[in-house]
């Protein structure tokens, strides 16, 4: 058997590496990857090796007047940016944001690894077997002295997911990538309200100043990218079951993006949202299709087993780690932020929304 991984929304799923500053430079609406071995060994020629290993090792980013030619006749790949809108922001922003991670990759080209697709089905699979009665209990039992170590292992146990079998894909091609923009949308309280602000390095600045928030460029997938791979299964029952209970995950998430666009006032991001719900409803009734919230930038929501985050018995488990403490204390809602995925230079979507078929 086979499956087909259709990206809904841009999506990164990463091996953990970044393109530093100095590894590339933006050079006609692009992001050029600078073959450096190729470079190494021009420069080892004649006397101008010293100058770039010194700038390597001191800038923060190359100098385009004095290097600019290796990104004409030294990249070994070009990733274009989503729209000329980020290239400005990318000009802005200070090094240590312009550290692009990029898709997992073999020599080959870009794939994707089937560990994502694994972690997904087996939220969804918990999903399906918490309730409020199963967080209450294990908040009974991270009370005391000493909590467990690990409180929730059995509860955490999904067997169904255990019957499948992924692959990773084969290799796809470079040319469905692209550098996205992203920033960090979160929400704060005035006269009784929500209101939209954005994520900075220097704290939260308001809708209204969005180009003093922190941006992120990443390299991503584009809609409509597809990846396929070798499946196995044990039963057929058991991947129904599996996939039901992924697209009742999908639905409980995205109904909670749906709430969230509407506290923030983001039309685009709710309109969105609505598409992928559509496409829920669709898979719903199939017995070979669901829907799965993968890889990078998406948030807590694709994380966690529970989306009953206003749960008095999930707040207070969060309450017993020091990290959680703070954010408990403010009474918003949570998670208050999203990563949001800007398109033709206006915030749009989520990352890493797909559709799983197998056939």
């Amino acid at each position: 058997m086979r499956y087909r991984v259709t990206c809904l929304t841009p999506t990164l799923v990463g091996d953990g590496q970044k393109l530093a500053p100095i590894d590339y430079m933006v050079w006609r609406d692009h992001v050029n990857v600078l073959d450096q071995r190729r470079i190494f060994k021009l420069l080892s020629k004649g006397p101008r090796l010293e100058g770039y290993l010194t700038q390597l090792k001191k800038a923060e980013k190359l100098d385009f007047a004095s290097w600019g030619g290796f990104a004409q006749n030294f990249a070994g790949r070009r990733i274009p940016f989503e729209h000329s809108s980020a290239i400005p922001v990318w000009e802005r922003a200070r090094a240590e944001h312009l550290f692009i991670p990029t898709f997992a990759a073999t020599t080959a080209g870009p794939y994707l690894p089937a560990t994502a697709l694994k972690g997904a089905m087996r939220s969804g699979a918990v999903f399906d077997r918490w309730s409020e009665k199963t967080m209450r209990d294990l908040a009974g039992r991270m009370q005391g002295e000493r909590a467990p170590r690990n409180p929730a292992a059995k509860l955490e146990d999904a067997p169904r997911a255990k019957r499948v079998s992924a692959g990773d894909s084969g290799a796809g091609t470079y040319s469905a990538m692209k550098v996205y923009l992203l920033r960090v949308a979160t929400l704060a309280a005035r006269a009784g309200k929500f209101e939209l602000g954005w994520k900075s390095a220097r704290g939260t600045c308001d809708a209204r100043h969005i180009e003093e928030s922190t941006p992120a460029f990443a390299e991503m997938a584009v809609p409509g990218t597809e990846f396929e791979g070798a499946w196995k299964e044990d039963s057929r029952q058991d991947r129904i079951r599996l996939f039901q209970a992924s697209n009742r995950y999908a639905a409980g998430q995205l109904a909670r993006h749906k709430r969230y666009a509407e506290w923030a006032g983001l039309g685009k991001l709710a309109a969105a949202v609505a598409a992928l719900e559509k496409h829920v409803e669709e898979t719903a009734g199939s017995d070979s299709a669901c829907m799965l919230s993968i890889g990078w930038g998406g948030g807590l929501h694709s994380k966690v087993a529970y989306l009953e985050t206003d749960d008095a018995a999930f707040r207070g488990v969060l309450r017993e780690f020091p990290f959680f403490q703070r954010v408990m204390q403010t009474g918003l809602p949570f998670p208050k932020t999203r990563k949001i995925v800007f398109e033709g230079g206006e915030p749009s979507t989520l990352a890493g929304w797909v559709r799983l078929e197998v056939a």
